[in-house]
């Protein structure tokens, strides 16, 4: 696979993660939303309640946002909050409230689906339990599939992105930078990588080279 260093190559990659949770977590009872890659400050991403955000000759579609600030985390990170998001999509569609004060607030409906669902969730005192990270389940996609980091951010210095929740649009995901939860290990010869969720030995057969951690 190309390295994800172009805009439209990432936009198409976030549709690829999106039906590779979609059926793994979802059976596939998603409709595929417009996947968007603009700035959120403060966010990781959102959701858009409105089915209607997007309007095309093929139909309309609700709207999932991921940062564009935000695509340089290690892609386990930028699953989590497609997967976020992806929670309250799908509790939106099945008319199940997982937020409360104008949005901002994830309550226990919202926990309980996204543990469900491949994520790791913690309380935030003022935020409900917004606070989410990958779990077993996304590292092992994550890895089954080989997926690999974006190499494309956006530069927006003019903010900063924080842990604390802004205005949601229907949901919006809202997590503390953490330490990755899989390794990547690299050869130091030819530079081929691979990815593991625990610390392993590993070798790169062509270069006959002990592969090191980054």
């Amino acid at each position: 696979m190309k390295q994800l260093t172009s805009y439209n190559r990432v936009a198409g990659y976030l549709n690829k993660i999106f039906d590779l949770l979609n059926e793994r977590f979802f059976e596939n009872q998603l409709s595929r939303p417009t996947i968007t890659i603009q700035s959120t400050p403060r966010a990781y991403g959102h959701f858009t309640t409105r089915s209607d955000t997007w309007i095309s000759a093929s139909g309309d579609s609700h709207e999932i946002n991921i940062g564009a600030g935000t695509l340089s985390r290690p892609i386990e990170d930028v699953a989590a909050t497609l997967l976020h998001e992806m929670v309250h999509y799908y509790n939106y569609v099945r008319g199940i409230q997982d937020c409360s004060r104008g949005g901002t607030y994830h309550n226990k409906r919202f926990k309980d689906a996204a543990t469900a669902r491949g994520l790791k969730v913690d309380h935030d005192p003022k935020y409900g339990w917004t606070l989410t990270s990958p779990g077993e389940d996304l590292l092992d996609l994550v890895v089954e599939n080989d997926l690999t980091d974006i190499l494309i951010t956006r530069n927006d210095l003019h903010y900063t992105v924080t842990t604390t929740t802004g205005g949601h649009i229907g949901g919006n995901e809202k997590m503390p930078p953490k330490k990755s939860g899989s390794r990547k290990y690299v050869c130091p010869n030819c530079g081929i990588s691979v990815r593991a969720t625990r610390v392993v030995r590993v070798g790169c057969l062509n270069c006959q080279e002990i592969m090191v951690e980054r």
